[in-house]
Order: C-alpha cells, then sequence, then structure tokens
C-alpha cells in the first residue's frame, strides 16, 4: 500500500471521570444500564477462537458478589482442543497482523477507547459493578477511564517506541531498528478486581504487533467479554486475542508447554506466579526462544505517618487507601505507622470516627462506600486472618465481623498491635483489614527499618510530613521497599500517563504498566545497517606500504 505521511498519532490524555453525584445525568443512565442488566441476566459468554463465538460442553457461572444466590453469567470453559485450535489460529494470523502498518494497528485502539469511553461507558461500568462488586466511583475509574486510557497512552507510547533509531549514521551508511513482535504467542492471565487490566494484559503485546490467548479471571468474565466484544467491533481481527475462559491450571499448562510459547503477561497471586516461573523454566529446552516473564502480583503497603504529618489529610488518605473496593486491590493500604504522640493526639479519634461512617452494602446502592469482596474463598479467608489477629494479641479497634446471608460483606477493620511482625502485617489480606503500629518518636530509625524488611512485599507506599528533611531522608531509607512511592498522598490510585505502576520484590518485575517500559518487554529489537556503496577490497589502510 501507498505511505502517504508520516503518521502522527492524536494528542492523548486521561479519560474525564463521571462524577455520579445525585441528579446528574450520567448517574440517571448508569442506573438505567444497571437495571436493564438486571432484568436481562444470567447472559452467556462463549469462548471467542478466531473471533467467532464457540460454545463447549463445559459450562461455569460468574455470581454477583453482593447476591451470591443470582449469577451475573454462564460462561463456556476451553478444553484442550479449543486451546490448540485458539494457539494454531494466533500463529496462522501473526504475519499479517505484525505486518499490518502501524497506523492501522494504533487506529484499532484508538478507535475501541472511544467505543469504551463513548457507546459502552455505562454496560462496561455496570458489568463491573455487579461481577466485580465496585460502585460507581471505582468502577468508573477502572472500566472506563483507565481502560480507555492503557489503550490511547499505549497508542502514543509505542509511537516514541518505534521512534527510537540509532543517533549515528557512518558515510554511505543507514542504520535504524526494527521492532519486531516475539516470535511465538502471548499468554495473558488478568486478575477480577480491574476491568481494565483485563484489557491491558492482552492488549499491550497485541498493540506491537503480537498474538494473544487472553485466560480472564472466573470471576470477571462478563466484563471481559464485553472488552473483547469491542476490540473486535473495533477492528482487532478476530485470531489477534483468543478469549478463552476457562480452568487456569489446563489452560495455562497447555500454552506454557507449547514450543511456540513466547511470553507470559500476568497478574495475580505471587505464588502462583512463581509457580509459572519455576514451569517455564523446567520447560526451557522446548522453547524456540527465551521466554518473557512480566508479571505483577501482591502488595502488603505501608503509610508511614511522621510526627510533622498533616493529620486531617494522613487520617482521609489512609481510610480511602485501605477500604477503597474493600481493600482488594494489590496497591491497597495494609499497614499504617503512625508515632504515638499523634496517634494519642487525636489521630485515633478521627481515624476510628471516618471509618464508622463508612456505608457497607450493594454497589448499585450509590451511597454505599464499600461493595461485598469478591466470594467465598476470599470472605473465609479475611475473617480467618483476623481471628489469627485477634488471637494473638491484636486489639480490633473497629469492625472484625462479616455477614455472607445475602453477599460477602465484611465491615471496615482496624487492628491495633503491639507486634510490628504480627500476622496482618506480614501476610496479604486482599480485604479491608488495616492494622496500625503505633511507635515512639525516638524509634523512628528502627520503624524504617521494619517497613523495609517486615514484608517480601514491595508495591507502593506513602511518606506523610510536612518536615521536608523527614520526607527525602524516609524516601532515601525505603528506596527499595515499594516501587511507587507516594509523598502526602494515599498509596492507591495510579494513573496511566501519571505515575507508571509496579513493584520489585515479591510484588513483580516491576515493568511499570501505563508507561513506555512495559512495550520493551513486548518487542524484539533488530538493527538494520544498510550500505549504499561497497568496499573495494579487504585490505586495511595499515597493511599498505
Amino acid at each position: 500500500m501507498a505511505t502517504l505521511a508520516t503518521f502522527k498519532v492524536p494528542v492523548v490524555e486521561n479519560e474525564p471521570l463521571r462524577v455520579y453525584a445525585p441528579g446528574t445525568p450520567e448517574r440517571l443512565v448508569l442506573e438505567a444500564a444497571i437495571a436493564q442488566m438486571k432484568q436481562e441476566l444470567p447472559f452467556e459468554v462463549p469462548c471467542v477462537i478466531n473471533g467467532k463465538a464457540v460454545r463447549t460442553n463445559s459450562q461455569a457461572k460468574q455470581f454477583i458478589p453482593a447476591d451470591h444466590a443470582t449469577h451475573l453469567c454462564s460462561y463456556h470453559e476451553a478444553d484442550s482442543a479449543l486451546i490448540d485450535t485458539a494457539i494454531n489460529g494466533a500463529l496462522e494470523g501473526k504475519t499479517a497482523w505484525e505486518n499490518l502498518p502501524w497506523n492501522d494497528r494504533a487506529a484499532i485502539f484508538l478507535k475501541a477507547a472511544d467505543l469504551i469511553s463513548g457507546k459502552y461507558r455505562y454496560q462496561i461500568t455496570a458489568a463491573t459493578m455487579l461481577g466485580q462488586g465496585k460502585n460507581a466511583w471505582q468502577a468508573e475509574i477502572d472500566a472506563a477511564a483507565e481502560l480507555a486510557d492503557f489503550f490511547r497512552f499505549g497508542v502514543k507510547y509505542v509511537e516514541e517506541l518505534y521512534a527510537q533509531q540509532p543517533v549515528k549514521n557512518s558515510p554511505g551508511v543507514w542504520n535504524r531498528v526494527e521492532y519486531r513482535a516475539l516470535e511465538g504467542f502471548v499468554l495473558a492471565v488478568s486478575p477480577f478486581n480491574f476491568t481494565a487490566i483485563g484489557g491491558n494484559l492482552p492488549g499491550t503485546p497485541a498493540l506491537v504487533g503480537n498474538v494473544v490467548l487472553w485466560k480472564p479471571s472466573p470471576l470477571s468474565i462478563y466484563a471481559n467479554y464485553i472488552t473483547h466484544k469491542i476490540l473486535l467491533e473495533a477492528g482487532l481481527p478476530g485470531n489477534v486475542i483468543q478469549f478463552v475462559p476457562g480452568p487456569a491450571p489446563e489452560i495455562v499448562k497447555q500454552a506454557i508447554d507449547h514450543p511456540d510459547f513466547a511470553s507470559l503477561h500476568f497478574t495475580g497471586s505471587t505464588a502462583v506466579f512463581k509457580s509459572l516461573w519455576k514451569s517455564i523454566g523446567n520447560n526451557i529446552e522446548k522453547y524456540k526462544s527465551y521466554p518473557r516473564i512480566v508479571g505483577e502480583t501482591g502488595g502488603k503497603n505501608f503509610h508511614l505517618v511522621h510526627s510533622s504529618a498533616d493529620v486531617d489529610n494522613a487520617v482521609q488518605q489512609s481510610v480511602r487507601s485501605a477500604f477503597e473496593y474493600q481493600g482488594q486491590k494489590c496497591s491497597a493500604l495494609s499497614r499504617l505507622y503512625v508515632p504515638a504522640s499523634l496517634w494519642n493526639g487525636g489521630f485515633k479519634d478521627k481515624l476510628l470516627q471516618t471509618t464508622a461512617s463508612i456505608k457497607v452494602g450493594p454497589p448499585e446502592a450509590f451511597q454505599n462506600f464499600m461493595g461485598p469482596v469478591i466470594g467465598r474463598f476470599a470472605y473465609d479467608k479475611i475473617l480467618r486472618l483476623i481471628s489469627a489477629a485477634r488471637a494473638a494479641g491484636g486489639e480490633i479497634l473497629i469492625g472484625g465481623s462479616g455477614d455472607d446471608f445475602k453477599g460477602f460483606f465484611i465491615q471496615p477493620t482496624i487492628i491495633l498491635t503491639k507486634d510490628p511482625r504480627s500476622i496482618t502485617m506480614v501476610e496479604e489480606v486482599f480485604g479491608p483489614v488495616l492494622t496500625v503500629y503505633v511507635y515512639d518518636e525516638e524509634e523512628y530509625e528502627e520503624v524504617l527499618s521494619l517497613i523495609d524488611t517486615t514484608s517480601t512485599y514491595a508495591l507502593t507506599g506513602s511518606i506523610f510530613a510536612t518536615d521536608r528533611a523527614a520526607l527525602i531522608h524516609a524516601s532515601s531509607r525505603l528506596r527499595n521497599a515499594a516501587g511507587n512511592i507516594y509523598y502526602n498522598d494515599k498509596c492507591t490510585g495510579a494513573i496511566v500517563g501519571q505515575q507508571p505502576f509496579g513493584g520489585s520484590r515479591g510484588s513483580g518485575t516491576n515493568d511499570k504498566a501505563g508507561s513506555i517500559n512495559i512495550f520493551y518487554r513486548f518487542v524484539n529489537a533488530r538493527s538494520i545497517k544498510e550500505t549504499f556503496v561497497g568496499i573495494t577490497g579487504h585490505e586495511y589502510p595499515s597493511n599498505l606500504l
């Protein structure tokens, strides 16, 4: 095809958020979308192979966590034969997709972003609220805004990546770099807690020319299915991203046992990620090349409050980051360190008063700040950890109880511990549980060491201080304790294009989703040197007499 210009992508901005305040037009539309979805459920979700719906003999259900007797959808599970078909179809389509002009690949994802933020905004937000238990604000941030941001900013970052070319050319030589897709296919395994991550995990490698098998979480099937439908409507060829819900162990094993397996893009638990890494290592002789392993896993995130901190701000930020979306974020606040002078001087009372005001209930009731935790396993685990903390001497200051009669609801819980290495200071809870350790100000240096060594994770953390020297000192001491550090702000809420997100240690490979960095992991660069005028002899000048 003719090359008409050096194309520049449109200027991208973060998607503006709809606030859903009482009486606003967007609230009325969202309420109508939720009501319609409730009338039409349960939905049927097929596997989607080579762009075609495929129904199998095995089905499972995604229930509504706020009403666990009701299921949002039934979905067809991929079997071994279907995974083979998906892999073969992806590999057959790989050359055409990789060779598609970059501007056309970009246009597909830009259109998908516009469909998400426009035509499908309320549908995908409603699906995230019902299926994953998010309130309207959290679902808006996730399913509408962040997902659109991932696609739009991704296009911008890839444009910048492709523009990175050698800065020098010898006389008569033209040097350039081609950013090839990986040789083989990518396996994307996405979690339940962010619809946006569900779209980003397959979308990032696909944007740079890869083909992908997408294994969505069984707890977010319907919103992920809508995302996949949007991509197809935007013009994505059907064999670029294969949608294969089903049992994770079987699907993942079959994919990573394949000789054309090229990369894992994963978000989920640390234990599962480590297990997959081992399995990939054991298979290393099978592969055509060394697979790229990209993962973001758990967190045991902290807020450190210095004696100079603005108490009101530290309290409100801590409540937000501990209890928004029921603490079911890998970045959620779990460990809070407060000096005794502030704790006894009003911090404790303000923290408990604010937490006591939190309303818990179904997310479609807009007044509720917190909804349900995602399911039975999560509900039982969280309450078990609270009981273990209590048995070990932790004081339950507020909350500590749950109600699973209709939905999986747990009250926001704050535990005061005298042991900075107690169970809920060490283990990831992934629920609405905040553990507080009160320290004497003369122990400040020891507390910095505690924060750095208590947890195997290193995802997010916040430092609250108006004393600039104290802020910078703590930040330096905690250099490796978090991949995202915040000053006087909560440890949740990274925004695409603003705070590249990721952590290291037990929290993952820190490849920074929402930035250009992540795209380097899914390309395989080739240097091209073209000489216009050949040499006339083989000898060096120094060889001449």
